[in-house]
């Protein structure tokens, strides 16, 4: 398998780096090269920058409002925004939900509609089929009672696609529904749950006898695992972030090439040899997401693919190393704790340089990569089963 670009796919890399130097906006640059998050405005404008151009939603059919891309373009598109930096598009509407649903989907690409994920629950993260909460047909309505835990920035959504079950008779994966619920409908409470890193991106969001239209359940009832099965393949594929972790690289590289001191840490040599074995580990991630790209247009249409593990494992398991990495390159600079989300707290001066503010609260944030998007003990168990036949 030949796994180099050709010379219009090379062309097109250098079309794709051009705009996203020209365009994205410096402030924000800044504040990701820093390491601190975007907020809702940040994430919006960028939205509706790449909306204007045509790119918000690179993989969806050109009649949705996609660019008609193959596989290798759309890798190269995500690839080059990763490492700029610029902000991702929110995952939760134009890779989850949006392929899933169409009604919704002008609104998704613009980002007029913000989306959030209702499928972890206390007790069923992992093992997301044994969720509790419970969809109640009654007439043209459904019924929901339940709770989700872990919904990433609910506080800023307008819509949330959830999983309940509608037949408790059934084998717990089949007894599955998917519904799109209105986050304004009365009955739901959205409480913050604060991040060890003092952030607040993640919620539990509570449903007590909320109405919900009955079409707006998709597809067919109790068929919500299979539905939800798609969308995680996407979202276990994107959680790799290559180019966010190449980025990353080539910051520890820069930083370590100063001497802050005490000499310059990249010629320490076992520092070297841990950071040459992380990008070895990388390039071969990247070799295996371009074979998963190269295969995708064989595999099943709507069929997910396995191989989607092994780079959601290694992909969370190489943002940790290099946030290790950063820190080690920091040193005793990284231990003073500046919370971003409060401006006094950001705005006191920092005990060593302004670059390691955001190290440690990074470090922290970062351990739950390996756990979202189902946790890399259960990737394993899938591995196992769908590709090693065990």
């Amino acid at each position: 398998m030949d796994l180099r670009l050709t010379p219009e796919e090379l062309a097109f890399r250098a079309e794709v780096r051009a705009f996203f130097d020209a365009s994205v906006p410096d402030d924000i640059r800044t504040k990701l090269i820093e390491g601190r998050h975007p907020d809702k405005a940040d994430m919006v404008r960028w939205q509706k920058i790449l909306h204007a151009k045509g790119w918000s939603v690179p993989h969806w059919p050109v009649e949705w409002g996609g660019t008609g891309w193959d596989t290798v373009k759309q890798y190269i598109f995500r690839d080059a925004m990763q490492s700029t930096p610029a902000p991702e598009p929110l995952p939760f509407g134009v890779s989850m939900v949006g392929p899933v649903i169409y009604t919704f989907l002008p609104r998704i690409a613009s980002m007029d509609d913000w989306w959030c994920q209702g499928f972890s629950e206390p007790g069923a993260g992992s093992d997301l089929a044994g969720l509790k909460t419970t969809a109640r047909r009654e007439g043209d309505f459904y019924i929901i009672n339940g709770q989700k835990t872990w919904t990433t920035l609910a506080q800023y959504a307008d819509w949330i696609f959830v999983l309940a079950r509608t037949n408790a008779e059934a084998k717990k994966q089949e007894g599955i529904s998917f519904l799109l619920v209105d986050m304004k409908t009365p009955g739901i409470t959205v409480r913050p749950i604060q991040t060890i890193d003092g952030g607040h991106e993640v919620n539990e969001t509570f449903f007590d006898d909320v109405k919900v239209p009955a079409d707006q359940l998709v597809g067919v009832e109790n068929r919500g695992w299979d539905y939800a099965k798609f969308l995680l393949g996407n979202e276990r594929t994107g959680i790799a972030r290559i180019g966010i972790t190449k980025a990353r690289l080539r910051r520890v590289r820069e930083l370590a090439a100063h001497d802050q001191g005490g000499g310059r840490l990249i010629d320490n040599p076992l520092f070297r040899q841990k950071l040459v074995q992380v990008e070895v580990e990388l390039k071969a991630l990247e070799m295996t997401q371009l074979r998963v790209v190269a295969g995708e247009a064989r595999r099943e249409k709507g069929k997910p693919d396995p191989a989607s593990s092994v780079l959601k494992i290694r992909g969370s398991e190489l943002q940790q190393a290099t946030s290790e990495l950063l820190l080690e390159v920091a040193g005793p600079y990284a231990l003073p704790f500046r919370d971003e989300h409060d401006p006094q707290g950001w705005n006191e001066p920092a005990v060593g340089p302004d670059w390691a503010a955001m190290l440690a609260p990074n470090y922290f944030n970062l351990r739950k990569v390996s756990i979202y998007g189902g946790s890399n003990e259960i990737q394993r168990s899938i591995i196992s089963k769908a590709i090693l036949g065990l």
